[in-house]
């Protein structure tokens, strides 16, 4: 039952949550992808541990990675590898970037909140995942 007079549809809001994590890494990860020396650069700068390496690891996740689950493939795997990202780059943004909450690492969180829901909902029946059997 619902206060509201709107369906309540688990399948619609698994789709919703996996589709617009993806539009929104995929918006992150574009322009990394062009112009991954200034991401290196940038990440290395911050002292990020094992900077270069994360830097490119997190710009082919956002990019692949969001591809991928756009389309619905290995959404939950994609998932808990965006929570992890977020949960790291959350943490470095407070404790090393000083950052505050609000105006710094919110959308950080906001992120990772997302990925859970998406690791929790699955990828929903409009998916490569549910045609091909793995969810």
């Amino acid at each position: 039952m619902s206060l509201l007079p709107i369906p309540v549809s688990p399948d619609a809001a698994a789709t919703f949550a996996r589709v617009l994590l993806a539009v929104l890494f995929l918006a992150h990860g574009v322009p990394k992808m062009k112009n991954m020396k200034g991401t290196v650069d940038f990440v290395r700068g911050t002292g990020f541990p094992g900077g270069a390496v994360f830097a490119v690891l997190f710009t082919l996740l956002e990019f692949f990675g969001a591809i991928a689950m756009l389309l619905g493939f290995l959404v939950q795997i994609l998932a808990i590898l965006f929570t992890l990202q977020m949960v790291a780059t959350s943490i470095f943004a407070k404790t090393k970037l000083g950052k505050k909450f609000t105006g710094g690492y919110e959308l950080d969180v906001l992120f990772l909140v997302l990925a859970i829901t998406v690791v929790l909902l699955g990828p929903g029946p409009w998916s490569l995942d549910r045609l091909l059997g793995l969810a």
